[in-house]
Parts: structure tokens; C-alpha cells; sequence
């Protein structure tokens, strides 16, 4: 019969030996004790300084507008409805953003993935044609650039302003990634190549069915570093596309309505729109705040799925250099 409070341990060597439970419990000190809870009470109120303006901000937008033009909605909403994001229907051309947003986050984001995948696997192999100068140019890269006219005529050059390819195309190759996903190819075990050679199989075929799967977790980490930033950037659309409205990001159009609030009314169909678009018209905060809440929502509808593979990928990708 198995005594209380004795827990039964084995030594390396193999030795059995017992051990008291109560013994083996830690005891913490006076000073253990305040130092969580020092660390836990400021990482409480670290945490919800994050998600405050975003509570604020969700609240604002499903309050009513009077209410919230006099200040009077700070940590519950008040006379909840939803006519402001119905509003925002008569919003012109926020469609064809979102749409561009959309287009701009899945494409640019599946294509860096797989060059990132595929060009980091490469740079594995002690076969590639001068693998050591190409890996200390792509580094280089990341340290050293030319500045924002000299990029701004180099794109123009190319032919890629005012045009949708901009978005795509110099996101394609990301250095940081690349590394991060050289690294973990490195941590897979170099056995399970071999034996694939061993039957035959190519360097494609090695990397579509063995590594590509066995990446996974770092392949979502730079997943959601390339679709974050596609998602949030403005600035490429902003310069790129002076003369291409119909290509402007979702980010874009919303620094528009910000800088233009004075104007907000003429941005909405009034003949679609009724009574109800015209009152929201001439209240700007209110359609500031909401379309800001329907740009960030998006992309925090994806990170939790994400969010498993995140902490194992950016780990093991970052052990070696």
C-alpha cells in the first residue's frame, strides 16, 4: 500500500528513491510573494491599457451618435445600434478598398510565403552556387537601403506605379523571413532528406513532401507578419497611386477620411443614403471611428487561429543564426 505524501522518484543511475510531497513543495518567501504580485498586477494593467482603445473604439461605434458627439459614451455603450455600420454603405468607393485590401492581403501574403519557404530551403544546401555570398547579400539587405525618392524612381521606372502589381510584387522577398525559415529548415532533422534521396526523390519533391509540411508553424509566423503588413500598409498607395483612386487600400482611404472630416458629407451617396446618411454625414467622428473598427477587424479575426503555430515558429526559427 502506497504511503501518503510520498512520491516515488528515479535517480539517472536508475536508483529508486522517496520523497516527501510537502517537503518537496516550494515555499515562497515574503518577498516571492510580493514580487508576483507586483508582476502580475502590472502585466494585468499592461494588458488592458492594450485593449482599452479598442473596447473604446468598438463602443463608440455602436453607441448612438448624439451621445457619443457630447462625450457622454467612455466605458459602456449606450442606446446600442448598429446604423453606423450600416452607414457606411453609402460611403463612396470603401467597397472597392476593401476589396483591395482583400486581394492585396491574400496574394501578396501566399507569394511571399512560398518564395520565403522556397528560397530559405535553398539556402540550406551546400550545393547552391555561392550560397554563402548570396545569404550575407540578402542580410545586407535588410540593414541598408536607398531611402524613399530613390525607391519612389526605381518604381516608376519599372513601369509599377498606378498600378496593382506595386502592391505585390516588391513584397514578394522578405529577408527577415527568409531567414527565420532558413533557420527552422536547418532544425528539421537532415535524415529525412537523405533517406528521400536515398529513394530517388528530387529536390522538389523532398521539399514539397517533406518540408513544406513540416514547416508549418514557421510558414503561419511569417504568414501573419506578411498579411499584418499588407493589411496595414498605406504608404505604398498613397505614393504609387496618385492617379489610380479606384486602387487605394482600405488604410488609404481611411487616412483620407481622417484628413478630411469637413467633407465627410460629399463622400456619401446622399441619393442612396436618405435621411440616415445624411445625419451620419455630418457627424465625421462617428464614421472615423466606425470605419477604423471595420479596418481592424479583419485582421484580429485571423490572428487567433494563427496564434498556435506563432510562439513554436518564432522560437525555432531564431535559435540559430
Amino acid at each position: 500500500m502506497a504511503k501518503k505524501n510520498i512520491i516515488i522518484a528515479e535517480t539517472p543511475s536508475g536508483e529508486k528513491i522517496e520523497i516527501n510531497a510537502k517537503s518537496a513543495k516550494h515555499k515562497y518567501s515574503v518577498g516571492d510573494i510580493i514580487f508576483y504580485i507586483v508582476d502580475y498586477l502590472f502585466f494585468i494593467i499592461f494588458t488592458l491599457a492594450c485593449l482599452f482603445p479598442f473596447y473604446y473604439l468598438f463602443i463608440n461605434t455602436i453607441s448612438d451618435a448624439d451621445l457619443v458627439t457630447k462625450g457622454m459614451v467612455n466605458f459602456v455603450p449606450k442606446g446600442i445600434n448598429l446604423n453606423n455600420y450600416l452607414a457606411l454603405k453609402n460611403v463612396n468607393d470603401l467597397g472597392t478598398s476593401l476589396i483591395v485590401s482583400v486581394l492585396r492581403t491574400i496574394i501578396g501574403t501566399a507569394l511571399m510565403v512560398a518564395a520565403s519557404a522556397f528560397v530559405g530551403y535553398l539556402m540550406t544546401k551546400d550545393e547552391m552556387w555561392h550560397r554563402k555570398f548570396w545569404y550575407r547579400f540578402l542580410v545586407i539587405t535588410m540593414y541598408f537601403n536607398a531611402g524613399l525618392i530613390p525607391w519612389y524612381l526605381n518604381m516608376s521606372m519599372l513601369g509599377l506605379t498606378n498600378r496593382f502589381a506595386a502592391y505585390i510584387i516588391p513584397g514578394i522577398v522578405a529577408p527577415y523571413n527568409i531567414i527565420l525559415v532558413k533557420t527552422y529548415i536547418e532544425s528539421i532533422p537532415k535524415e529525412l532528406e537523405e533517406s528521400a534521396f536515398i529513394d530517388g526523390a528530387s529536390y522538389i519533391t523532398v521539399f514539397r513532401k517533406i518540408v513544406w509540411p513540416l514547416s508549418k508553424p514557421i510558414l503561419a509566423t511569417i504568414a501573419i507578419f506578411g498579411a499584418v503588413g499588407n493589411w496595414n500598409s498605406f504608404q505604398d498607395s498613397l505614393i504609387l497611386m496618385p492617379n489610380a483612386p479606384d486602387l487605394y487600400t482600405l488604410q488609404h482611404r481611411l487616412y483620407i477620411y481622417l484628413n478630411s472630416t469637413s467633407n465627410i458629407g460629399q463622400m456619401m451617396n446622399s441619393a442612396g443614403g436618405g435621411g440616415m446618411a445624411l445625419d451620419y454625414a455630418n457627424n465625421g467622428m462617428i464614421i472615423k471611428y466606425t470605419i477604423s473598427m471595420v479596418s481592424i477587424i479583419p485582421i484580429l479575426m485571423v490572428y487567433p487561429f494563427m496564434q498556435r503555430y506563432f510562439e513554436e515558429g518564432i522560437m525555432l526559427g531564431a535559435v540559430k543564426g
